[in-house]
């Protein structure tokens, strides 16, 4: 049986059909990636069917438009990065990985959001947009500074956690020879 995400009455629901059209129902018209990107940008609710199985091909099409982002432009990923990022697929940490990667995205939206709402008081009173655009340009290498500060603690956490793991196995099952950590060229415990 095909699956089906279940639209809700707000979600917008967009057709795929074999040809490789996208067909909005809601404006009862064919759109393109760049419409799906701008109802993406405007967080809008929506999901894309195979308009003849039904099956669920919004993530396939969010991965189209990040295809074509990284393609043009500069790319928000690096060759190593993207590299890594294939590593972690049917590796044991896989989950893990998708789970921390969308906790961090969380954590950047929020951030984003709160220096949105305190910045617009001061950007209303005080500044003009060639200002404005001016205190933007003079933050990045501070926040920059912070997002690696905050990335650093967080490698520190999962480290922390991947080795309490192993403990946890090896104290499970301590008849099973596993390699020291010496063996696998990790730091010797004290």
């Amino acid at each position: 049986m095909a699956q089906q995400k279940t639209a809700t009455a707000a979600a917008r629901l967009i057709k795929k059909y074999p040809n490789r059209r996208l067909y909005d129902t809601q404006t009862s018209s064919y759109i393109t990636l760049a419409d799906i990107k701008q109802l993406v940008l405007e967080s809008a609710d929506f999901t894309v069917v195979d308009a003849k199985t039904g099956d669920d091909l919004t993530r396939n099409i969010l991965l189209q438009i990040i295809l074509e982002e990284e393609s043009g432009g500069v790319p928000m990923f690096s060759a190593p990065v993207l590299a890594q990022i294939i590593r972690f697929y049917g590796h044991s940490m896989q989950g893990m990985m998708g789970s921390f990667l969308e906790k961090n995205i969380q954590v950047m939206i929020e951030l984003q959001e709160r220096m949105a709402e305190q910045s617009q008081g001061l950007y209303q009173q005080h500044f003009g947009p060639e200002a404005w655009a001016q205190l933007v340009n003079m933050q990045t290498p501070a926040l920059q500074s912070m997002m690696n500060n905050y990335l650093e603690q967080s490698r520190g956490v999962f480290i922390k956690m991947q080795e309490q793991m192993q403990d946890q196995t090896r104290s499970l099952f301590p008849g099973f020879p596993f390699p020291t950590p010496a063996d696998t060229g990790g730091k010797k415990k004290k």
